[in-house]
């Protein structure tokens, strides 16, 4: 196994990154939280123009066919700029919850769109403090019934995936049997939702693939999103380091800022390994995806944590301030730290999945 980019994966990166640096600074970031809004929706509508939100979907429904690892391109570069936009819950998560368990009809109605960013769509699987997944929504012969709590980037959502006591759902969210009721978010570029579901049309997805398969999947996805961030705090932290001056000498110059930063520096290139490997796995090998994919997650977490933590000491005071960047990211990564199932779940679904282990998870 190659762990290392394509050419053609790099190519992606580059122009990913490049898009996102010219439109996403953090400046422009800064003037989103001001107006108090919940996406960047140029950014989105470049990202639909230039295909990155297709990159997994199959080209007969307007995407580019690519693999998990060029997704995990795409995903990094997000992950790096902070980016607010809902790649997560449209594509990562509603799209690919269509692509391996809608029907026909319903993947020629729905891909087409998500692919071009036309629709935006999230994942609705958790139903509060309690389990990660939450099946006491229902679906009977009167409609979806339940409440979903909370789900990312539903506010701007048009469609949701819902899971029930039947199996996966899909469900139009401009309806009156649907109810949003914004939360309070930490990540300010990033709202979350609690859906309430009174009768409300849905058809269910046909498809056979288990919930927990599609959060692995997710998984692997979110662990790329958090190593590119963690990654960005590194060199934040570096680049700040380097240009402080102190006592009449570079900050960079202490050993214990060399210290941090080499530490961290190892935290990411482990999160990265470990990212590639679990996104080869969902492509090639579903019998190992479970472990690795828990294996991603508990990696990407402790890197980003460490890196958001340590670029807010490296910055000293002025990091805590919002004219500074380093906020941004420890905003995300309090976040990203508990989505699609927190430490303790994706510990204890490594455990499970380890080679001689009795009894598997689900």
């Amino acid at each position: 196994m190659n762990f290392d980019l394509s050419d053609e994966q790099k190519m992606l990166a580059e122009q990913a990154r490049g898009l996102l640096a010219e439109r996403s600074p953090f400046d422009h970031l800064r003037k989103l939280i001001d107006a108090g809004a919940e996406w960047d929706e140029a950014l989105w509508r470049e990202l639909g123009e230039m295909g990155f939100l297709g990159v997994t979907i199959a080209e007969s429904y307007g995407g580019l066919g690519l693999g998990e690892l060029d997704l995990g391109v795409i995903a990094q570069e997000l992950g790096r700029a902070n980016a607010a936009v809902p790649f997560f819950s449209s594509i990562v998560l509603c799209a690919d919850a269509i692509q391996l368990a809608g029907s026909e009809a319903q993947k020629a109605n729905w891909l087409p769109r998500l692919a071009s960013g036309e629709v935006i769509g999230t994942f609705a699987y958790a139903e509060g403090p309690g389990p990660v997944m939450a099946t006491g929504a229902t679906v009977s012969s009167t409609g979806l019934n339940g409440t979903k709590t909370p789900v990312a980037d539903a506010g701007i959502a048009d469609i949701a995936v819902v899971l029930t006591a039947s199996g996966l759902a899909l469900v139009e969210l401009d309806q009156p049997g649907v109810a949003r009721t914004r939360l309070e978010s930490f990540d300010q570029l990033r709202a979350h939702y609690s859906l309430s579901f009174t009768d409300a049309v849905a058809e269910i997805l046909p498809g056979k693939t288990p919930a927990a398969t599609l959060l692995d999947r997710a998984a692997v996805q979110a662990a790329f999103e958090a190593t590119g961030a963690a990654e960005a705090c590194l060199h934040m932290a570096r680049d700040y380091a380097l240009s402080r001056q102190i006592f009449g000498r570079s900050l960079a110059s202490y050993q214990a800022i060399k210290h941090k930063l080499a530490d961290l520096a190892v935290l990411v290139e482990l999160s990265r390994s470990n990212a590639f490997f679990a996104g080869w796995s969902a492509e090639q090998s579903a019998d190992q995806l479970p472990g690795a994919a828990a294996a991603a997650r508990l990696s990407a977490i402790a890197a980003f944590e460490a890196g958001a933590r340590e670029n807010l000491q490296v910055h000293g005071g002025i990091g805590y301030t919002f004219e500074a960047n380093c906020h941004f990211f420890y905003r995300r990564e309090r976040m990203l730290s508990v989505n699609v199932g927190n430490r303790e779940y994706w510990a204890d679904r490594l455990i499970a999945h380890l080679p001689g282990t009795q009894t598997e998870a689900a």
